[in-house]
């Protein structure tokens, strides 16, 4: 159900945003892959561990990371950071030991993202990278 759910919610999302203009700016794409990645960190926080806090945050911090590179070079690291988080919730259980993590939470956030890039992918190749600009941007390649 967790699989539904995420799936159903990216795009309900995506095409809200689309079809609302927000979609439209570069930066939406960023922001929700840097929001996405921060949740587990709020899951170390509901878990109590600092050390997991710590490891949380460095690897939100990595996707952070990647968002900010994105958004300013290629939409592509971001299409690449969202599927490549989703990816991740797979193994996530099995590299960080967070106890503050729901059960239907990695099935949920790997739906969303894996589909949330995809869809971000397709929106690349149909409409271009010049298509997806924040105000006062440069047109860079995208």
């Amino acid at each position: 159900m967790e699989y539904t759910i995420g799936i159903a919610l990216a795009v309900a999302v995506i095409t809200l945003m689309v079809l609302a203009g927000i979609g439209r700016d570069r930066s939406f794409y960023a922001t929700m892959t840097i929001v996405v990645a921060s949740y587990y960190v709020l899951f170390a926080v509901v878990g109590g561990s600092g050390h997991t806090i710590v490891v949380e945050s460095l690897v939100a911090a990595a996707f952070a990371t990647a968002a900010v590179v994105g958004f300013r070079t290629s939409l592509w690291i971001v299409v690449a950071a969202l599927i490549g988080h989703g990816l991740m919730d797979n193994v996530h259980h099995e590299i960080i030991a967070n106890p503050g993590v729901p059960a239907w939470w990695p099935g949920f956030c790997m739906a969303f993202d894996v589909v949330a890039g995809g869809l971000l992918a397709v929106l690349l190749l149909t409409r271009g990278p010049y298509s997806l600009q924040s105000r006062g941007a440069d047109r860079r390649a995208g």
